[in-house]
């Protein structure tokens, strides 16, 4: 049987071929949509964590996603704060999300009080110098061709200057003073959100309550770094998991009717075949499983060609777009393996059932 159903798959290479890349371009969409839209979430989880806050302060209302809440409250709210017992370090931060170019977050900071959270690390050059001065991250400065301190460029079509570039993981790509950003925004003097490091984990719950006990901030958000990455899930991001799972379900129907086209025109062009195996004693199942064999061999090969594909795609993309994180897992690897093995399996269970049911007097009969 081996033999006979890699002989049948290349007696006609062109159009094994051809459903084996359905099955590889299948499972490549799958495992490149979820590395981005996990890698972004992830990346944002883990660039969150390394800013060093144990916690964080929001006002009432706002979105516990960074850059969607605007700057509406006083920044100098920071200063009373970082008057409370066992509070060591309170930052005010605007965060501003841009759609120029790319999607990004642009922090605005208190330099010394952000940079006492956890120090950057300078690859070269210097902390703000004036207020149109910027500092990037590595990978930023890795990108659009790579840019160095002195460049200059453009942030909320205003000019600034490469002050400095430190290493990735401590919020955003992009820092501008908290002043400046605050002007262009039409919120001069006010914060987003404020970053605290506390005296230890022990007094996080103490520092909390006296933040609400202070007058006029009684409705104030205070969470600990913990609690709000927690949150940060594909269950709790508006649309992420619909649009997960719209281009699974688009995938897995490409490879399903590139499956059920190839094995039916398989089906009908060796009537005459399968009538002189069954006029042998082939049995019905045995004509099935000789169907589900052929797909089940092509539907490994695409899987293997699917996931080299996605490493490919995943040089590339870390190559020409280092900001854009591109994770492949084990996990979704065998989710796509599963999802694309039972699709191109189920698009061949009408073919294979058409092929048993021949009548093998007709099927002789075949011209």
């Amino acid at each position: 049987m081996n033999k006979l159903i890699l002989g049948n798959l290349l007696h006609r290479p062109l159009r094994s071929l051809l459903s084996l890349s359905a099955v590889a371009i299948e499972i490549a969409m799958i495992l490149c949509i979820t590395a981005v839209m996990l890698g972004i979430l992830n990346d944002n989880k883990a660039r969150t964590d390394g800013i060093g806050a144990d916690m964080i302060v929001r006002p009432a209302n706002a979105s516990f996603l960074a850059g969607f809440g605007g700057a509406p409250v006083p920044a100098k709210i920071a200063d009373v704060i970082a008057r409370l017992p066992h509070v060591k370090v309170a930052a005010p931060v605007i965060v501003q999300l841009t759609t120029g170019s790319s999607v990004e977050n642009i922090y605005g900071i208190d330099y010394p009080s952000f940079n006492a959270l956890r120090p950057f690390v300078f690859l070269s050059g210097t902390p703000f110098q004036g207020p149109n001065d910027v500092i990037v991250d590595d990978y930023f400065a890795q990108s659009d061709h790579g840019r160095k301190v002195g460049d200059t460029i453009q942030i909320l079509k205003h000019p600034f200057r490469i002050c400095g570039i430190v290493e990735h993981g401590k919020g955003g790509r992009k820092f501008i003073p908290i002043t400046t950003l605050g002007a262009l925004t039409g919120a001069p003097g006010n914060a987003s959100l404020f970053y605290l490091r506390t005296e230890g984990k022990p007094y996080e719950q103490q520092v909390k309550q006296e933040i609400l006990a202070t007058p006029g901030m009684g409705q104030y958000q205070v969470q600990t770094t913990e609690e709000m990455l927690s949150q940060l899930t594909p269950e709790r991001i508006p649309g992420f998991n619909i649009s997960l799972h719209v281009v699974i379900g688009i995938a897995m129907i490409v490879g399903f009717l590139a499956i059920f086209q190839s094995m039916y025109t398989a089906v009908m062009e060796r009537t005459r075949e399968i009538g002189i195996l069954k006029s042998l004693g082939a049995s019905r199942l045995y004509i099935v499983s000789l169907v589900m064999q052929e797909t089940g061999l092509l539907a490994v090969a695409g899987v293997g060609v699917g996931i080299a594909l996605s490493f490919l795609v995943r040089v590339w993309v870390r190559r020409t777009f280092p900001t854009i994180p591109f994770v492949i897992t084990p996990h979704w690897m065998l989710w796509g393996a599963i999802l694309a093995s039972v699709g191109a399996l189920i698009g061949a269970l009408y073919p294979a059932y058409k092929a048993a049911q021949k009548d093998p007097i007709d099927a002789l009969a075949y011209e």
